[in-house]
């Protein structure tokens, strides 16, 4: 039974009161890939009545009456993808379709969701509690760098003027909060559960960490960059302080330390609750979700990334200590989706953040938790990692060898610099090439520059090209036909129009044709973002070169699809600037383009 969306189904329940409206700027999904439904049905197995509104009627305060004035407070997200990211291209034009609504028509998310929908929940019932969370409240939780303002904004605690927000992967604090509300204490007195962040009037402790204040990070670049840092070095659940962040003297906004992750049985225990693993009925005669059909016959393994990509939010959002679900747990949730009727014998993923990490990067992440000083696999892979690939690729096999399997595929993407640091790599991928690739593998070098991948944190191109040649190896053996196509960022932090030059001779050289091409995005909370604003690196302080012009930007994304007629002006006038004009022929010419592809 999916959880109410209308007083209706409520009635039905027999519920006269709801404990907790869960409101959100998607459509309701009850699949464990959205938040809504895990937060829901976590609450759901502690006893709790829940009601979902999704997609909220956002003009007035009307809709947020729905099931009547919940009985310990208004819980809001605003979906699964940040508000203004879901709402906005990277040039800032409106999308133009919006996966999360039903038949993908975009338009009915407000911008900033979050502040909206939470005044229109205190606006319909006063004192009662509201309490954020999700990944718009996770990455905007302090001070940050807002890209379609082009300003640094205050903590949205402050501008949705909720009572208590909830950063990070946030079951245990919702049912600490949950218990709390019920024992009768006041939502104003909630201030020590980790992973969430309140409004204090008082300077902390001596062991919390004091950040510049507001008003400095709002006004030099360089604070901005150093509040960054310490943020970005107290993010984890074993070694963070608590942070406080100063807006006058009275208003302060206080970051409790990190949630621990869950640990395997307890992600076994959310995984298995009873969800109805479809989208809400209402939604079949409006077209369903897009989403949904995305991640509808996937499986989630793992949760946390040490990958460090710069430009990636699950760091700041989801921690870099990976936990993983139990291998019995995995393969009996592909046993279930194979009784589905809609069932056609193919699972799309098995996989996280990064599909083929399964635990923490090292021992010493579990007693002391993750460095501050240096990352898991930038600049090279930690000699403390022990890289092992034994467990994911037996699931995987326990998994294709299931009655009506006919093939598992791997989408969430894999670290090849982490798999070729496994000693019986070679022996992987060709496994990986045999069973769970079909005719190409998506894999994400994001760039070939090394001065630009350094600020990526990604591995160098030399880990790229030896990736190539080892799954191109593997097919040959295998006697298959199948390619790397791969994923690339333009005018990153750091890169410039010689870098996009690089990377254009690179593609022509190994014939690679990419697929997916994505501006740099600064979203909050990330290391990237940080440098974009700035044009410092907030590690070390050292300046970075940031293309910030529209037509800069422009002439690196055409580099990269040199070979598109449409593209031709743009290159020229690139090469041309940096006096390379000689290469305009090199890139155009037919000779080799598309004959090489890996």
């Amino acid at each position: 039974m999916f959880l109410p969306i209308t007083r209706e189904e409520m009635n039905e329940r027999g519920w006269d009161e709801v404990d907790f409206v869960l409101v959100t700027g998607d459509a309701y999904v009850d699949h464990h890939s959205f938040g809504t439904a895990i937060i829901g049905r976590v609450l759901e197995s502690r006893g709790y009545k829940v009601a979902v509104l999704p997609r909220p009627d956002y003009k007035s305060a009307d809709d947020f009456k729905r099931f009547g004035k919940p009985r310990l407070g208004f819980l809001i997200n605003s979906g699964v993808v940040d508000s203004m990211v879901n709402n906005y291209s990277v040039f800032k034009h409106k999308r133009k379709k919006d996966e999360y609504a039903p038949a993908g028509k975009a338009g009915g998310r407000p911008d900033r969701a979050l502040i909206v929908y939470a005044n229109r929940a205190r606006e319909a019932y006063k004192g009662v509690p509201i309490i954020i969370g999700g990944i718009e409240a996770s990455l905007r939780r302090l001070g940050h760098y807002d890209y379609w303002s082009d300003t640094v904004r205050r903590s949205i605690l402050l501008d949705s003027k909720a009572d208590l927000l909830i950063y990070g992967m946030g079951e245990k604090a919702v049912v600490e909060i949950a218990d709390a509300l019920d024992s009768g204490i006041e939502i104003k007195d909630i201030t020590w559960i980790k992973g969430t962040c309140y409004k204090g009037i008082n300077k902390p402790e001596e062991d919390w960490i004091i950040l510049p204040q507001f008003e400095q990070i709002k006004s030099d670049k360089k604070s901005y960059a150093g509040s960054f840092a310490i943020q970005y070095k107290n993010n984890d659940a074993i070694s963070a302080k608590g942070l406080a962040e100063k807006y006058t003297d009275t208003v302060w906004v206080m970051q409790n330390p990190p949630q621990e992750p869950l640990n395997q049985q307890e992600l076994d225990d959310v995984y298995a609750l009873p969800f109805e693993n479809e989208v809400h009925p209402s939604y079949k005669v409006m077209g369903g979700i897009p989403a949904f059909e995305e991640v509808k016959f996937s499986i989630v393994s793992s949760r946390g990334c040490f990958g460090g990509c710069s430009f990636c939010a699950i760091t700041y959002h989801q921690g870099r200590q990976v936990r993983a679900r139990s291998k019995e747990a995995i393969v009996e949730e592909a046993r279930r989706l194979t009784k589905r009727k809609d069932f056609k014998g193919y699972i799309h993923d098995v996989g996280g953040p990064t599909a083929n990490f399964r635990g923490p990067a090292c021992d010493k992440q579990l007693k002391s938790g993750v460095c501050t000083h240096r990352d898991c696999l930038y600049p090279s892979v930690c000699p403390s990692i022990k890289p092992d690939h034994s467990e994911y690729f037996q699931i995987l096999r326990s998994v294709r060898q299931l009655p009506g399997i006919k093939k598992v595929f791997i989408r969430s993407g894999i670290r090849y610099d982490y798999l070729l640091a496994d000693p019986k790599c070679d022996k992987y991928i060709e496994e990986l090439c045999k069973y769970h690739v079909s005719g190409t593998l998506k894999v994400a070098p994001e760039h070939v520059s090394d001065r630009v991948l350094s600020y990526m944190h990604k591995p160098p191109k030399e880990d790229f090209i030896k990736f190539t040649r080892k799954y191109k190896k593997a097919n040959e053996k295998l006697g298959l036909k199948q390619y790397l196509i791969p994923y690339l960022i333009s005018s990153h932090p750091g890169s410039s129009l010689e870098d996009g030059v690089e990377l254009a001779l690179f593609l022509k050289e190994y014939g690679f044709v990419p697929d997916q091409v994505q501006d740099f995005y600064p979203t909050p909370g990330t290391l990237a973002t940080c440098m974009y604003y700035t044009g410092l690196n907030p590690l070390t302080m050292e300046e970075v070169y940031v293309a910030k012009s529209m037509e800069e930007k422009k002439m690196q994304r055409a580099l990269i699809h040199f070979y598109k007629k449409e593209n031709r002006g743009l290159v020229e006038k690139a090469l041309a600037r940096i006096g390379r004009k000689d290469l305009f022929y090199v890139l155009i010419s037919q000779r080799h383009h598309k004959s090489k592809r890996m």
